[in-house]
């Protein structure tokens, strides 16, 4: 997705057409792995240190920096607020048990995949059937919707078992 936003078709190819660009990625990465070593190797002790500070103290600092680079970067109390939410969203994920990565894979994911479905329906002239049409598409769809109600299934079947018990 960032190499597509300066123009650069990602695949097979792209050694043969920006091979320059590629390895002076790989060089720089390189680069900085070796310079981290470098300046955490004689760090490792205050590393260490940080890990007996208690988790209260340690969360309040990490979200008194986020708060502070939220602010910081567009000047804006408003930036803080969206910050809050997220905090409050991501408790709440927390405390109900649900996987956060989803969410963040569908934030990441969502706008391309909004437009390669309305590229498929455009191209289909709006037919929604072109969407499972094949028989991979059905499998995957299958597959989906086991991943989905598996867990529920489970938990109400455990539950149900726990009452005749």
């Amino acid at each position: 997705m960032a190499f597509q936003t300066y123009q650069i078709q990602p695949g097979p190819t792209l050694f043969l057409t920006n091979g320059a660009l590629i390895w002076t990625l790989i060089a720089s990465l390189f680069i900085g792995n070796t310079l981290l070593l470098i300046l955490n190797l004689p760090l490792v002790r205050v590393w260490v240190q940080l890990l007996k500070v208690p988790r209260p103290y340690l969360f309040a600092g990490i979200v008194t920096f986020a708060m502070l680079g939220a602010y910081a970067l567009n000047a804006s109390t408003f930036d803080v607020q969206v910050a809050i939410a997220i905090g409050i969203l991501g408790f709440l994920f927390r405390r109900f048990g649900m996987p956060i990565t989803p969410l963040i894979l569908g934030l990441i994911l969502g706008p391309n995949l909004e437009l390669q479905f309305r590229r498929a329906l455009q191209i289909s002239g709006g037919d929604y059937s072109t969407l499972w049409a094949t028989p991979l598409s059905k499998a995957l769809y299958f597959v989906l919707i086991l991943a989905l109600f598996t867990p529920v299934v489970s938990r109400v079947l455990r539950k149900i078992r726990q009452r005749t018990h």
